[in-house]
């Protein structure tokens, strides 16, 4: 099963990733502020990280940065979910150590996709005819 680890301060943001993630059969983690975000990337290996900019603790380049520090994670792709929309934020975070870049508001028609286009693929599992 792929768990993604969700860094997100704000409730309302967190329960609907949360709910469109689980709704789609993935496990997800969750942190409020950068270093538990940090902490708990470190301690689970998450499949993939979202990531909010705008962060109690340590923001979301910083957090990035870290991630990026520890050999361990860095295949895992970094999904910054940010309201940061302005010229030069994206490259901001890409040059962070961020995979993606999503803008919220959120589309929940393809939000998933958004996400699931980073993960490996999933084994089909083979049926009898």
């Amino acid at each position: 099963m792929t768990t993604i680890l969700v860094i997100e301060d704000n409730l309302q943001n967190m329960y609907l990733m949360r709910f469109l993630l689980e709704g789609h059969g993935f496990t997800v983690l969750s942190a409020t502020d950068g270093q538990e975000g940090i902490e708990l990337a470190s301690r689970m290996r998450p499949d993939c990280i979202l990531l909010d900019i705008q962060l109690p603790k340590l923001d979301g380049y910083g957090v990035a940065t870290a991630l990026r520090a520890d050999s361990t994670l860095n295949d895992t792709p970094i999904i910054a979910v940010t309201s940061y929309a302005m010229m030069g934020d994206r490259e901001k975070a890409l040059s962070c150590g961020a995979t993606d870049y999503i803008e919220k508001p959120i589309d929940p028609a393809i939000f998933v996709d958004q996400i699931r286009k980073h993960l490996p693929m999933e084994p089909q599992s083979c049926r009898e005819h």
